[in-house]
């Protein structure tokens, strides 16, 4: 079928976010996602504790994320936010189907990485399904991971350390790729001088609790955002909401109807 001008459109109104956020254990990133509108939690991991909102059961399979996923596009229902918690629980249930389809005893039988490339195609059907969601049923989507710290080859620098998405290097990029913003949650944390006697000094970190969420990289952490947010924020869905543009803050905000959290 031939292109033409005819075609073109010219976008209104904003698609709901698709958020990936990465941070230190027990920062709250979670929480974070659970305050969001009107959620719903496919969870790889048990990590939700106290936290009283909707959830599929605890998936062991990569079909069981699917058909959630599914289930969520073909049946009626007043969730506004899929999360997904955690993407790095996740990668193991995509080796084992990537394993299952090919005779495999592990991702790395199949030698030369070629393992780790056969998963990128269940890794794009996962992804598929939540733009579906997002495109179709208008719903904000929400990832989470865990975070590592891995050495950083800079082709303009001498190698340095710094914060990145706890998956092997083809996946995560891909989900970066597909993220509109990717956000590193982290205690905000100050160094000062200290003196340690015969005149010696050494560098000593002091923080005082408060959690905060970085929108745009630095050489410490990854990190990116499409909508021009500051590089700061609190770690706090209402402080998320207000940066974000005014045609998405109503898309984002809880309605009172939202299932409260203890």
């Amino acid at each position: 079928m031939a292109i033409s001008l005819a075609q073109l459109t010219r976008t209104n109104s904003p698609k709901p976010p698709r958020v990936l956020i990465h941070g230190v254990a027990g920062v709250g990133k979670t929480t974070f996602a659970a305050d969001a509108n009107a959620p719903v939690f496919v969870q790889t991991e048990d990590g939700l504790g106290t936290l009283a909102t909707s959830h599929f059961p605890l998936a062991r399979t990569f079909e069981d994320v699917i058909d959630a996923l599914a289930a969520l596009y073909t049946e009626s229902h007043d969730f506004k936010t899929v999360v997904v918690d955690s993407v790095d629980w996740l990668e193991p249930l995509v080796w084992g189907r990537a394993c299952r389809d090919n005779g495999w005893a592990s991702i790395e039988d199949a030698g030369y990485g070629k393992g780790y490339v056969a998963a990128l195609n269940l890794w794009r059907q996962y992804i598929d399904g939540l733009n579906a969601l997002r495109d179709d049923r208008g719903m904000t989507v929400i990832q989470i991971a865990h975070t590592d710290i891995k050495r950083f080859d800079s082709p303009e620098h001498d190698p340095y350390d710094r914060y990145v998405i706890k998956l092997h290097t083809r996946a995560a990029a891909l989900l970066q790729e597909h993220s509109d913003l990717v956000l590193f949650a982290n205690y905000r944390i100050s160094t000062v001088k200290a003196d340690v006697g015969f005149n010696k000094k050494v560098n000593r970190a002091m923080g005082s609790g408060e959690r905060v969420i970085h929108t745009a990289e630095r050489p410490a952490f990854l990190a990116k955002n499409r909508y021009s947010l500051p590089d700061t924020l609190p770690l706090d869905w209402q402080s998320f909401i207000q940066a974000m543009p005014d045609s998405l803050q109503s898309t984002l905000s809880p309605s009172q109807t939202t299932t409260t959290r203890t």
